[in-house]
């Protein structure tokens, strides 16, 4: 079957999973976590041949991490697919409902997008979550895995498939491609494919973005910032910065830059270096950074580098506007921190960062959709269109304007005689 074909297939099973009832869907979501714990040992079997290979291959070592999908990896993505069963169906939600004259209701409904296309890199526990959120929100999905993960993200489509399958979902509904080939296609699919979601590093991203007519939902780069202000709590904002850094440098929502206020520099620095290279971190400090710590100088390049590794930029700033520039003009408008104990800073730092997420005293790895009760994520989203930050089940999510009348026409709206409209706020769902 071409890919077109399969295409295709996907488009006529996003019509009638749309309309599944969430009893089926979440019976299918069970179904898969059932099945990945039955199959664990095949999983890991196949996981361990491609980190073997990748490992020949001399895979950098941030996609090495990723492509990791053992013992522990699996057991997550089951609390993730029990997680996302919990969660309200997302499909036929009134948002909004309006009477435009009597007997003629208007209703925003919530509905899927329709067949999601994602292509993403390393990442085998991508698959799952994709695949659990696109079936509790009734879409259709076409994935295109890494290489390094081919043997991976195969027997988890063919579980998860199959399962989906079994549990009354329509065929058709899960397609993974693998061929290289494949990507160009999909992304000249425009009439079967209603959104492209890509997961991988800024190049790859970027090359999804300038190829393809359909929407694209994601972020290509994760430069996130932890600012240190002059009134931080130490303790805290040590506490923080490391785990915004090391809790796993292999992702999109770690720290790649500390800036620090002139004010505290003097005080902080030193214990920050230490607790930093106790993690192994390797520290590149501004030119008056360098004055306070012995570590190696940055770039200018090091201001907009995703690391993805061990690695962290430190840069002394003069005041609070400074931070704020310095985030709005290097960062990636991913995730942004600061630490203070005035919460009216914080609150400022929020209003004026241009960020998808943007905290106050917490670190920077809380943004993703597990941890913000989604379930889990397709992809951080930093466009500024119908969903932002971590995209979850409602970021799979579009609407339809449903009119109900009752033989009304225009014509009785127009002319001398026109009937007016009554547009009258209903408190009431559609279904009911």
């Amino acid at each position: 079957m071409s890919i077109k074909d399969k295409a295709a297939e996907a488009k006529n099973a996003s019509i009638h999973l749309a309309a599944a009832p969430a009893s089926i869907k979440n019976k299918a979501l069970k179904a898969i976590a059932v099945a990945l714990e039955e199959k664990k040992d095949e999983i890991i079997s196949a996981n361990q041949a491609d980190l073997e290979n990748a490992t020949k291959d001399n895979l950098a070592a941030p996609l090495l991490k990723r492509l990791k999908f053992q013992q522990d990896k699996i057991k997550e993505a089951i609390e993730g697919l029990n997680s996302v069963i919990r969660l309200a169906d997302p499909v036929g939600v009134t948002s909004n409902a309006l009477e435009l004259d009597k007997g003629l209701e208007l209703f925003k409904v919530s509905s899927p997008i329709g067949v999601i296309g994602i292509v993403f890199e390393s990442r085998p526990d991508a698959l799952v979550q994709i695949s659990s959120l696109c079936l509790k929100s009734g879409n259709a999905v076409m994935m295109k895995g890494g290489s390094e993960a081919a043997n991976t993200n195969r027997i988890l489509a063919d579980i998860i498939s199959d399962a989906g399958i079994a549990a009354g979902i329509p065929e058709g509904w899960l397609t993974l491609v693998e061929a290289r080939s494949d990507v160009a296609d999909m992304l000249s699919l425009d009439k079967f494919i209603d959104l492209i979601i890509p997961r991988g590093s800024n190049e790859f991203v970027q090359y999804i973005m300038k190829n393809t007519n359909i929407p694209v939902l994601g972020h290509a780069d994760g430069i996130c910032h932890v600012y240190i202000d002059k009134l931080a709590d130490i303790e805290m904002a040590i506490n923080i910065a490391v785990d915004s850094k090391c809790q796993y440098v292999a992702v999109c929502n770690a720290a790649e830059t500390l800036l620090v206020h002139k004010d505290i520099a003097k005080k902080i620095l030193p214990k920050l270096k230490f607790a930093f290279e106790k993690k192994g971190v390797e520290i590149r400090g501004c030119a008056n950074t360098l004055k306070t710590i012995t570590v190696k100088a940055a770039t200018e390049e090091d201001w907009c580098t995703e690391y993805l590794d061990l690695i962290v930029s430190v840069k002394i700033v003069d005041k609070f506007d400074d931070a704020v520039n310095h985030i709005n003009t290097f960062g990636s408008g991913h995730t942004d921190v600061i630490v203070t104990e005035d919460k009216k800073r914080g609150i400022k730092f929020m209003d004026y960062v241009d960020s998808a997420d943007v905290f106050l005293n917490c670190s920077s790895r809380f943004a993703d959709g597990f941890r913000y009760g989604l379930g889990a994520e397709v992809g951080i989203s930093t466009n500024k269109i119908h969903a932002r930050g971590p995209v979850g089940l409602e970021g799979l999510m579009i609407y339809k304007w449903r009119l109900m009348g009752n033989g009304h026409v225009v014509s009785d709206y127009s002319g001398e005689n026109a009937k007016t409209f009554t547009h009258r706020v209903l408190d009431k769902n559609f279904n009911e």
